[in-house]
């Protein structure tokens, strides 16, 4: 079971994004994640007559590393540290300063 999954909202707790909070859009792979207006760079895209993309710079969502997000907690309006635990019989995650279950 994976700590972070999509739709998620979390923090980023280092880099330039510092802070913000996002929803996740999609996990990329086991490390990385793409999250809503976090890590937005700026692409440079060629026109596709095919595809009916005109040409110019847009703005575009990068991936960003598992380790420079935590859960964010509503109950206490912070980040947080997400572990895993069994209740009858099945995984769930749950907040580390509470112990609450994540509600997804």
């Amino acid at each position: 079971m994976d700590k972070i999954i999509k739709g998620d909202e979390v923090v980023v707790i280092t880099g330039k994004d510092e802070g913000k909070r996002g929803t996740v859009l999609q996990r990329v792979d086991a490390l990385h994640l793409l999250v809503e207006g976090i890590n937005v760079v700026k692409k440079h895209q060629k026109p596709n007559p095919m595809k009916g993309l005109t040409g110019g710079v847009v703005d575009k969502t990068m991936p960003i590393d598992i380790s420079n997000v935590a859960l964010f907690n509503t109950k206490t309006g912070k980040a947080d540290r997400v572990s895993i635990s069994t209740k009858d019989g099945k995984k769930i995650r749950v907040f580390r300063s509470s112990g609450v279950a994540v509600s997804a």
